[in-house]
């Protein structure tokens, strides 16, 4: 969830996201724009032809994330798979970023 949402002006926002049940563990700043500064949006852009996630988050039933991201509009790129120890699918941020969700397998 939205912890912090701040108009820096000139199209600049400061942005933390927080889990909705640990509102004051850690918070995720996200930053920088790709589109206001440019080498960030050359990496950007080399992860996504490169077919590699910008991040990954570790779940606990990917399953159950899965359909609840589904359910509320997230578009996935891989679809839940395993391989090896993990299970893991990839969604697209809508911001240009594949990010990858894990389930370790015991």
């Amino acid at each position: 969830m939205v912890k912090k949402n701040e108009d820096l002006g000139n199209g600049n926002y400061w942005i933390t996201l927080v889990a909705k049940d640990w509102q004051d563990g850690p918070e995720l700043l996200l930053k920088p724009a790709p589109n206001l500064f440019e080498p960030s949006k050359v990496y950007q852009d080399a992860l996504l032809e490169a077919g590699i996630p910008y991040t990954q988050f570790l779940v606990e039933d990917l399953a159950a994330e899965f359909d609840r991201l589904v359910t509320i509009g997230v578009s996935f790129t891989l679809k839940p798979s395993e391989m090896g120890n993990v299970k893991m699918a990839i969604f697209n941020d809508e911001c240009g970023n594949q990010i990858q969700l894990v389930e370790e397998l015991q």
